[in-house]
């Protein structure tokens, strides 16, 4: 009976633990990873305002990621929006809107979103469900997504994917509940996402 030589068995085990390794990464290496541009990525929100005006406000500052696997139509999207970065076009609105009862920045400086799945259309990403943090509370939400699409910035020719993300909650879900029913509960929130490959 031949045996291996010890060399050859160094070399096939070395094989075998090159297969095991490569096997355990392809999952991960399947999945491509982003980063958020937050020059590009700024939510805004609307709300009706006394029964006869719609307001709108912005967040100048998020920081997120997505991680996509286009192929097995599997991805996770994860972002943090800070609300002491609120501005409503006035300073006198913004302060009102900052303090307690309402945003409530000083306590609360961020909400975020962090999606549980992903839904596609092809190869298209339509809508998401997650769980959306506002205030100290999460709950589960669902978004829309349109217009997503990936493909090389005509600018700087950096791959990238984007999309414009909408969703509609009830801020009384999340204790916001001051000037209810004068301020409408439902709130729009808009947020057009920029992310590059890392």
């Amino acid at each position: 009976m031949l045996s291996a030589h010890p060399k050859e068995i160094v070399m096939n085990k070395n094989l075998i633990l090159c297969c095991i390794a490569s096997a355990l990464a392809l999952p991960v290496c399947a999945a491509d990873s982003y980063t958020i541009d937050p020059e590009y990525t700024l939510p805004t929100f609307e709300v009706e305002h006394l029964g006869f005006t719609t307001q709108r406000g912005r967040f100048d500052k998020t920081e997120g990621r997505v991680m996509l696997d286009l192929a097995a139509q599997k991805g996770i999207v994860e972002f943090t929006i800070y609300t002491n970065t609120l501005d409503m076009g006035s300073r006198a609105w913004t302060v009102h809107v900052s303090g307690p009862g309402l945003f409530n920045i000083e306590q609360f400086p961020t909400m975020g979103f962090k999606s549980d799945q992903l839904q596609f259309v092809g190869s298209k990403v339509v809508s998401a469900d997650g769980q959306f943090t506002m205030l100290g509370v999460t709950k589960p939400i669902h978004v829309t997504v349109n217009h997503f699409a990936c493909g090389a910035n005509p600018i700087n020719k950096r791959a990238m994917c984007a999309a414009d993300i909408t969703a509609v909650l009830k801020r009384s879900d999340y204790g916001m509940v001051k000037y209810i029913p004068t301020v409408s509960d439902e709130i729009k929130i808009s947020v057009p996402v920029e992310a590059y490959k890392d």
